[in-house]
């Protein structure tokens, strides 16, 4: 009997799986999953309308200030850039073809045992240090059970009641535009854990795609305390520890590449109350906008429905954030703890931890963007600028590169922040991309600061570095640009330009003194730039202003 049903199986592989069927496309194997949608979709249908007009969300948000309190939490995965996955030896390169990075460990076939990549471990203790955490010197692994369509084992590795590093906090500035101000938000919690695969699902919506090559790549979760209380908390949350791993390098951290991915929890309660309201969590948010979007839309929501006394309703869920119709929509009740039916993972021994090996990492750790920012500060640069150059790590280090170089500290940060920042926003390109070198810049803010040429010059000078390289010196040399700054040869300059424009000068002598600017503009002309603004004025003031 039992022959007989293993050959059936062979011979039609839908016996497993009733509902799903096998697709060849392209010389790829596919395993295609009937789609959910239709499901969630009645479940959506089935739950309670909320008429809510322009006047009431109005309302709504007048009551969410005066009335009601947020408790916001984030888990985020950051898929670590290691070049095998976590458990064998294949690669992880993201737009790769179908399912062309597996092995029998990430498919998890019958017989094929997981070998831990010791840089996983490395990556989590990075993370854990710069979030401040207590790291636990002896943990392991555990077994978290549950069924989807891209896990292939019907299990994830992960950790569960001894997680590697625990209890930390994470500083976060927000931005001026939204008040500014110093947050500090805890950490719970940083694990170890193996990713599942992703499921392509068809413009039809009858069938879904699985491609197992992200099963397997190691990640890292980082559970917050409920801590944030707005949107813009949970955004800038999130936005400081994409700087933080990219800083660390452990992760590029792209989102629109799925290698860091936030599931927020929200709950709403009156203000006074102590205990928490039911939690929502909110998936398939891909940028930091979304993130501060979707937890809006989520208070809201829940708070509408306390005002008009359907408490009930608000359900423990998992609900996904749809881009187009900017709302929350139901995909799946909450399952919890005991569902997973958690236990240690047999196949894998503890990881074990010593001094020497913590003290290393921690020796190794760069500069974390807080610690950046607050360097920037006491420099005496304003928050505007300091949360824009601290950032991104190489415009940062390039930052530092012209201050090291001799650049006044301001003057660098108003280039960089100014006619840099513009061009590579034209051109598309970064900071690393550019042919201007941080001691060519600061060789440029010199020249304009000693006189040597003009801010005007300087600005033609910058570009065509960034542009095609080169040296500020040799630039000047080339082109002639000294600056004029012999007052005789202005003085000759000045006369010409007046003797000129008669008609004008009688007009400024007449009261018409905004044509200084006319006058000022025929001189730089006669001198191709080159003279010297400072002194061309007093001159020039000096020959208007003459009484004849």
């Amino acid at each position: 009997m039992a022959l007989t049903f293993l050959r059936g199986i062979q011979l039609n592989p839908s016996m497993l799986y009733p509902s799903s069927y096998f697709a060849r496309k392209h010389g790829v194997l596919y395993c295609c999953m009937r789609s959910a949608q239709t499901q969630t979709a009645t479940q959506e249908k089935e739950q309670p309308k909320l008429k809510v007009s322009t006047q009431n969300q109005s309302k709504t948000v007048d009551k969410i200030l005066k009335d009601y309190e947020a408790v916001i939490g984030i888990e985020t995965h950051v898929q670590l850039s290691t070049l095998t996955k976590a458990f064998c030896s294949c690669p992880y390169n993201y737009g790769s073809p179908p399912n062309t990075s597996v092995c029998p460990v990430c498919m998890g076939l019958p017989g094929a045992l997981p070998v831990l990549n010791s840089k996983v471990i490395e990556c989590a203790v990075r993370v854990g240090l710069a979030l401040n955490c207590k790291l636990s010197f002896s943990s392991k692994f555990d077994r978290k059970q549950y069924f989807y369509p891209d896990l292939p084992k019907g299990y994830q590795i992960s950790q569960f009641d001894i997680p590697i590093a625990s209890g930390g906090y994470l500083d976060v500035d927000l931005p001026v535009e939204f008040g500014g101000g110093h947050r500090k938000f805890g950490v719970t919690r940083v694990h170890m854990e193996e990713d599942a695969g992703k499921l392509l699902h068809t413009d039809g919506g009858s069938y879904s795609q699985v491609d197992l090559n992200r099963a397997g790549v190691p990640l890292l979760e980082i559970v917050s305390e409920p801590d944030m209380r707005t949107g813009i908390e949970a955004a800038e949350y999130a936005a400081e520890l994409q700087r933080l791993v990219r800083y660390l390098g452990v992760s590029n951290g792209n989102m629109q590449e799925g290698s860091l991915r936030c599931d927020v929890n929200i709950s709403v309660r009156p203000i006074g109350q102590l205990e928490f309201g039911t939690k929502v969590e909110i998936k398939n948010l891909n940028s930091f906008s979304s993130v501060s979007r979707a937890i809006d839309y989520e208070i809201s929501r829940q708070v509408l429905l306390h005002s008009q006394g359907q408490v009930d309703q608000i359900v423990q869920e998992t609900r996904l954030w749809e881009e187009g119709a900017q709302k929350t929509v139901t995909m799946r009740k909450k399952e919890g703890l005991a569902d997973y039916r958690y236990f240690p993972e047999p196949d894998l021994p503890g990881v074990t931890l010593t001094e020497e090996y913590v003290d290393n990492i921690r020796e190794s750790l760069p500069e974390v963007p807080e610690a950046k920012r607050r360097r920037y500060e006491n420099m005496g640069l304003s928050m505007q600028d300091v949360l824009f150059l601290a950032n991104d790590m190489n415009t940062a280090e390039f930052f530092d590169a012209t201050i090291a170089a001799g650049a006044d500290v301001k003057l660098a940060a108003n280039w960089i922040m100014g006619d840099i920042a513009a061009y590579m926003k034209n051109e598309k390109v970064t900071i690393n991309e550019i042919k201007l070198s941080p001691q060519e810049l600061g060789e440029l803010i010199a020249s304009i600061k000693d006189g040597t040429i003009s801010g005007k010059i300087g600005k033609e000078i910058l570009f065509e570095l960034m542009a095609k390289g080169g040296t500020v010196k040799g630039l000047i040399k080339e082109k002639d640009l000294v600056q004029i700054v012999d007052t005789a040869e202005i003085e000759k300059m000045v006369d010409k330009v007046i003797a000129d424009n008669p008609k004008q000068l009688e007009q400024y002598r007449g009261g018409k003194t905004k044509l200084q600017g006319f006058f000022a503009g025929q001189v730089m002309k006669e001198s191709k730039g080159k003279a010297n603004p400072k002194l061309l004025n007093k001159i020039l003031l000096e020959k208007l202003n003459a009484t004849s």
